[in-house]
């Protein structure tokens, strides 16, 4: 068996790093459980919600490469379809209608995926944004949307019939459950083969395709992935605030996650969630002040001051400070 003594340098380095994101793992997840005894928690589960949302879209751009301007239609097709069925079906338990709200959105990311995938660049982005297009149209139209109000009254119920999620405390806590374990699967997803294949596709898609990968079947995958937790993340977010708005499906939402993932740091693990988070904090800050009408200008040119200064985004920075000083 191999001790530390017989680690070559570059496997000591990387048994280094593993300890070093292991520990913060431990400490965030600490500082999320003791969050609510200090902050207010419907703001933290909608910071959680986005920033689920934010990882998502990051697990597309960041590490398959490509960049989707309709990322909206699948928060808002799980948030609708979790509001429906809620509402519809009231001895439906809140973990059953995310579920379903979730699989919505993979469908949906399926059919997305299968019409968009072959385009690239900006061919692909404005393929995405058509589809998105007309899934916003259609929620505005279909009768069991609410049109332009939205589905209002969705009851959070109780989880696993036993828990009660009125409370906002227990609702806190299934949220970062809920966003625990879709920021687990993104991590096992780019540590993994198949991440590290998406990587390669990024990097240079002619030479993945030299090597004989199906580069068409990789991003299919990771768009419908990407898709489905984006879907969580709308599913949960309706049952927070117990509310499925039209808002979640407009393009500006579609803005409003590439702004937060490349703030924080595209292709980062960590970057999408420093960024809904400062988003997030911004916007609930300007609101409540006479600027609350310049919100989307003063985040515009936050956001080009963060480009212009440090391209890699926040965590980016952050990063290639920690590497440079443990060379």
């Amino acid at each position: 068996m191999a001790t530390t003594h017989h680690l070559t340098p570059a496997m000591q380095r990387q048994r280094n790093a593993r300890l070093r994101r292991n520990g913060l793992y431990l400490v965030l997840i600490v500082i999320g459980l003791l969050a609510p005894l200090a902050i207010y928690p419907v703001f933290l589960m909608k910071v959680l919600c986005f920033a689920l949302f934010a990882c998502a879209f990051n697990l597309l751009l960041g590490y398959a490469g490509l960049l989707s301007f309709g990322h909206a239609a699948f928060l808002a097709t799980g948030g609708y379809f979790t509001g429906i069925m809620l509402a519809s079906y009231p001895g439906l338990t809140p973990e059953m209608g995310i579920l379903i709200g979730t699989l919505a959105a993979v469908v949906l990311g399926t059919l997305f995926g299968v019409l968009s995938i072959r385009r690239q660049g900006i061919y692909f982005a404005m393929v995405t944004l058509a589809l998105a297009q007309m899934m916003f149209f259609f929620f505005i139209q279909a009768p069991f949307t609410g049109g332009e109000d939205g589905l209002h009254g969705v009851p959070r119920g109780e989880l696993f019939g036993l828990i009660s999620l009125a409370d906002n405390l227990n609702m806190y806590y299934f949220v970062l459950a809920v966003f625990v374990i879709g920021f687990a699967i993104i991590q096992r997803t780019v540590h993994s083969p198949f991440g590290q294949v998406l990587k390669a596709i990024r990097e240079n898609e002619p030479r993945a395709v030299s090597l004989g990968y199906n580069v068409d079947a990789y991003k299919l995958v990771a768009f419908v992935l990407s898709a489905g937790l984006a879907g969580l993340a709308g599913s949960t977010k309706t049952v927070v605030f117990q509310l499925a708005s039209l808002t979640d499906a407009h393009w500006h939402m579609s803005g409003e996650v590439i702004l937060m993932t490349l703030l924080g740091g595209v292709g980062t693990l960590f970057g999408p969630l420093m960024g809904a988070g400062l988003v997030v904090s911004l916007q609930t800050q300007l609101a409540q002040s006479p600027l609350g009408n310049w919100v989307s200008v003063i985040l515009g040119l936050i956001f080009v001051v963060c480009v212009l200064s440090f391209r890699s985004g926040i965590v980016g920075e952050i990063q290639k400070m920690v590497k440079k000083n443990f060379k």
